[in-house]
């Protein structure tokens, strides 16, 4: 006789208070167990690079203001440009360059803006480089 004949043939208990858990319910019981939320998230974080900016000197200074007193007096031409910028990092020191390539629409001087045509909006500050096309 084994150690559990006496109880291997009883019916399955069945709760009339609590209803019974689906299997997804029974397997999220096993599932792993994130102690350290976020954790992962700050070692990405902390390990993604970003770029300094580097500010123009002064001859790069000259030479870009050459180009955007050209962008202002063609602007109506709608130029071709590209240019790249420096987008600040919202989480970190540094940031990132980027190049926008495309047409001039507006050049707003009072606030140093250069609008594409496609209502994308650059601050003159953080334009590192200008090329026309």
């Amino acid at each position: 006789m084994g150690k559990y004949d006496d109880i291997i043939n009883l019916p399955h208990h069945v709760s009339r208070t609590h209803p019974q858990m689906t299997m997804e319910e029974r397997a999220a019981q096993f599932s792993p167990f994130a102690a350290l939320t976020d954790y992962d998230d700050a070692v990405t974080e902390t390990g993604r690079l970003t770029d300094q900016w580097m500010p123009l000197s002064e001859e790069e200074t000259e030479d870009m203001n050459q180009k955007l007193r050209f962008l202002m007096d063609h602007a109506g031409e709608q130029p071709a440009v590209s240019i790249t910028y420096f987008i600040p990092d919202q989480k970190k020191a540094g940031g990132a360059y980027q190049t926008k390539q495309g047409t001039i629409r507006r050049i707003d001087a009072v606030n140093r803006i250069i609008e594409f045509t496609d209502r994308e909006k650059l601050d003159m500050k953080y334009i590192r480089e200008i090329r026309v096309r």
